[in-house]
């Protein structure tokens, strides 16, 4: 089975009355002998394109999202296929089909095994396609069984349904889930090419100024790796006219937010600094005498000209960069033929592979420094993020910032912002959470207790029973269903 891209490049040679609307890039997956239709009528890849294409329209805007879900729809119509059962065969049939493929894919050939979390992804966007395949009459039944759990949220205990062919996974405080202050000195100091203590190392890594900035501006601002990767130079805030304990405002356009929602978070003052040393002296030494042309598979190249920080002409029309998708943005090139997108590797092209470059970067930490460091991802330094935000909220170092610039300059919006708001809520506003129960979930998730032990030990608070009582609530919490 093959897994393509749809593009409606040269549509209008197809002999179709109008242009295609099946969105851009969509992913469409097609049999072997490329037939969509045999003599039993329309193949099973039928009613699974369909229901990607539905995907937009139905909680799911992102690229990143249908891609997903097509590669875990293509793995289960290739073993059916193997194991000769229909996709839409009756529920006992499709039943015994799934528990084979979870032999398969749990305790099966070494190369065919997923992780517990890769199983527990691929199932639930089976359990999805086939619900809606009930609803659309391709299929009389789903073929998983479900529980009702509770789950605590703002608004008390609700009943929500599990998927009972999803496998349990460790508690949260199992698994390292962001960097603690000496885990994260010594990956910042890894990644600019230092060893432990910040002294010189062995290691002559290429782009050490490019991997710090950009690693200390996700761990200061928590933007998601699409989001960084993808951001423009345009778009990097300007460094404040004077130094201050307030972070910067860090608005994120929608175009390359997860579900496109806009939101603005913030850096401070020292990694933006950074971030713009980067720009001016590292990148500008890359990019000069080269000129970029984007990968054919893109498109052709967008020249900017008269650009500013909220946008410039792009092939000769005034647009916002708020409007550019992620794909358009690695197409710009700037008037002096460099990408406009801010991380470039070394033949002077967008920088976008992070996940391997973090993941070399924790096992050589592991290797030559301390074999317990995690392997570290994007998403891991957005968690640290949310966790080093919430300690200084709740520990109330924005506040008494604040106090300080409140009615005295530019930050005093911020200031206003940042006294009048519950910590949560400010963290729900810098994550991108539509409620602050997914935030609350969010950092309950990581080890929200430990921020609050914290608090509560620096506000000394003497009284035995007092302790006792909050020990007892931390450990009540971590028995709770979230």
């Amino acid at each position: 089975m093959h897994l393509v891209y749809f593009s409606r490049s040269g549509w209008e040679g197809w002999g179709l009355p109008s242009v295609p609307l099946v969105r851009q890039g969509m992913p469409v997956l097609i049999d072997d002998d490329l037939l969509f239709e045999d003599d039993h009528g329309p193949r099973p890849t039928v009613a699974v394109n369909l229901w990607l294409q539905n995907l937009p329209l139905d909680g799911a805007p992102a690229q990143k999202t249908w891609v997903t879900y097509a590669q875990s729809m293509k793995s289960w119509l290739e073993y059916l296929d193997e194991v000769g059962v229909h996709a839409f065969a009756e529920r006992d049939a499709l039943r015994a089909a799934l528990s084979s493929f979870a032999e398969y894919r749990l305790s099966g050939p070494l190369t065919a095994r997923w992780e517990v979390s890769t199983w527990n992804q691929q199932i639930k966007t089976v359990a999805r396609f086939y619900q809606w395949a009930v609803d659309e009459a391709h299929c009389t039944a789903v073929p998983f069984t479900y529980a009702y759990v509770r789950r605590v949220t703002e608004a008390g205990v609700v009943l929500v349904q599990r998927n009972q062919a999803t496998l349990a996974t460790p508690k949260p405080h199992v698994t390292i889930r962001y960097l603690e202050d000496d885990f994260l000195q010594l990956f910042l100091w890894a990644l600019a090419g230092l060893g432990p203590g910040g002294e010189p190392d062995i290691f002559r890594g290429r782009h050490l100024g490019r991997n710090a900035a950009m690693a200390k501006l996700t761990v200061s601002s928590g933007p998601r790796a699409q989001e960084f990767t993808h951001l423009l130079t345009f778009e990097l805030p300007p460094l404040p006219s004077r130094p201050t304990e307030l972070p910067v405002p860090f608005p994120l356009s929608a175009q390359i937010t997860k579900g496109k929602k806009p939101r603005e978070t913030w850096i401070d003052a020292d990694p933006l600094a950074e971030v713009w040393q980067y720009l001016e002296l590292d990148r500008a030494a890359i990019a000069a005498g080269r000129t970029y042309r984007p990968p054919s598979a893109l498109g052709e190249p967008l020249l900017i000209s008269e650009a500013d920080w909220e946008g410039g002409r792009v092939n000769g029309h005034r647009e916002s960069w708020r409007r550019l998708t992620l794909g358009e943005r690695r197409r710009l090139v700037t008037p002096d033929g460099a990408p406009a997108v801010l991380a470039l590797q070394s033949d002077g092209t967008p920088f976008i592979d992070w996940r391997t470059l973090f993941r070399r970067t924790s096992l050589r930490i592991r290797r030559d420094f301390e074999p317990r460091f995690p392997l570290v991802s994007p998403h891991m330094l957005r968690h640290t993020f949310a966790m080093r935000t919430l300690q200084k909220l709740v520990m109330g170092y924005y506040a008494r910032a604040a106090a300080l610039v409140a009615d005295t300059h530019e930050d005093a919006a911020l200031a206003l912002y940042l006294t009048k708001h519950d910590p949560m809520l400010v963290l729900r506003d810098l994550l991108g959470h539509s409620s602050v129960t997914t935030t609350e979930i969010y950092v309950a998730r990581l080890d929200v207790q430990r921020i609050y032990r914290e608090f509560y030990s620096k506000a000394r608070l003497k009284d035995s029973s007092a302790s006792a009582e909050a020990d007892a609530e931390f450990d009540d919490g971590d028995d709770a269903e979230w």
